[in-house]
């Protein structure tokens, strides 16, 4: 009666391993969607600004609000373009696309328009600014819901 019940148990710990290793592998070839990104997200990018054919440093840490529509905006921004600090007033808005393969733009109402690039599930993503002469990329990651 031992060895049955051994068995038996030993066969349950099989089925959940297996079922948990195939819940991981469906949830990250979900695709993705504008409702992937809902929440609050801190953007961190460096890069340059190309101005008269010189290349000028250019930094940005911003908080990002995705509403899940296609809509954001943004709570905060502090920019440094060629080591002068510019602080942006809160509330700027955009429009944001994800497309089931995880690909998408981003093009905040003030000018500058991104690629995205995310991972299932709406974590953190990447961003390249698609700006002519600018080169600039980074990191968002998700604060909150």
């Amino acid at each position: 009666m031992k060895t049955l019940t051994r068995l038996f148990l030993v066969a349950v710990a099989m089925a959940f391993c297996f079922t948990g290793v195939a819940q991981a592998r469906d949830d990250d070839e979900g695709g993705c969607s504008v409702a992937s990104l809902r929440g609050l997200y801190v953007f961190a990018a460096s890069g340059y600004n190309i101005v008269a054919g010189a290349a000028q440093p250019k930094a940005i840490l911003e908080s990002i609000r995705f509403d899940g529509n296609g809509t954001l905006t943004v709570p905060s921004a502090t920019v440094s373009l060629n080591g002068a600090i510019v602080h942006f007033p809160p509330n700027g808005t955009g429009t944001y696309t994800v497309a089931s393969d995880c690909t998408g733009t981003l093009a905040f109402a003030s000018g500058p328009t991104f690629d995205l690039f995310l991972a299932p599930r709406g974590g953190d993503f990447f961003m390249i600014q698609t700006t002519p002469s600018t080169v600039l990329q980074g990191t968002v990651v998700k604060l909150s819901r």
